[in-house]
């Protein structure tokens, strides 16, 4: 049975997508087979950054009325073995997916695969709702603003009440925290809140901290997960959180400013 894990958060533009994108992609590098969901139904923003928008034929929507099998409908990603993609429809009103529809889909992926990440719509509209409720783990994506972090609370509350597992009796959903665009520097001068505010308003087992970083969105606009950029510090920052995940234990990283040069210190730059 597959593992399912939702990625969330209260507020829109905090880096979900992106985020499902590279924890899939981190997944299946390990050898696990997973599918990345897009649960964004009129938007479908996660083909464009797995760069597979051009092969989409078939999509959700399709299989739950169906109008195509799971086959015809999954994308294999072309770079990571063990990686597949089922995209959202971009002409179907968000009531198309259905409870039933859902249930049946996902019970059917969890035949073959290890992990679905289920990248979910913001806030608690309709596709929310639907990915939140299947949960069996969730990864709570928040930026170090105030705004952000309520609305994440919110999340979290209805993760306890409304999930299956909250309705069937059975063991909690488990809850991670994801805090991106975290700029140190920033967090010094007072303008973003610090991991520590964070984690006291919320208090959840974090999973991450992604640096703001060029790269996020270099690699989004070339359609690739940003994982893959090992190199540039959001890379290894959600290649650590993909560790994590897995129950191992890596220390947090690129939490602090860079170091100023000479020069810089000297006048102010």
């Amino acid at each position: 049975m597959a593992r399912i894990i939702v990625v969330t958060s209260g507020k829109g533009g905090v880096g979900k997508t992106t985020t499902s994108a590279s924890i899939s992609t981190g997944l299946a590098q390990r050898g696990y087979k997973t599918a990345v969901i897009d649960f964004d139904v009129g938007l479908r923003n996660l083909d464009l950054i797995m760069n597979c928008e051009r092969r989409v034929v078939y999509d959700f929507v399709n299989v739950i009325q169906g109008e195509a099998t799971l086959n015809q409908a999954l994308i294999r990603d072309k770079r990571v073995e063990n990686l597949f993609i089922l995209p959202a429809s971009q002409t179907r009103d968000k009531e198309a997916l259905t409870a039933e529809g859902v249930q049946k889909v996902l019970d059917e992926m969890s035949e073959t695969f290890d992990y679905l990440v289920c990248d979910s719509p913001a806030g608690i509209e309709h596709g929310a709702l639907m990915a939140l409720y299947h949960a069996d783990e969730a990864i709570v994506v928040t930026n170090p603003e105030v705004s952000s972090v309520r609305d994440s609370d919110r999340i979290l509350g209805i993760l306890q009440s409304k999930s299956r597992r909250a309705e069937q009796g059975m063991d909690p959903v488990k809850e991670h925290l994801l805090l991106t665009r975290y700029n140190s520097e920033r967090v010094e001068r007072g303008e973003m809140l610090s991991l520590e505010d964070v984690n006291d308003i919320l208090s959840i087992s974090l999973l991450g901290v992604i640096p703001e970083s060029q790269a996020v969105l270099n690699a989004s606009n070339q359609g690739s997960p940003v994982i893959l950029e090992d190199e540039s510090e959001a890379g290894g920052a959600y290649a650590d959180a993909v560790a994590r995940l897995l129950g191992e234990e890596r220390p947090l990283r690129f939490l602090d400013g860079q170091k100023k040069g000479f020069l810089k210190r000297m006048f102010g730059g």
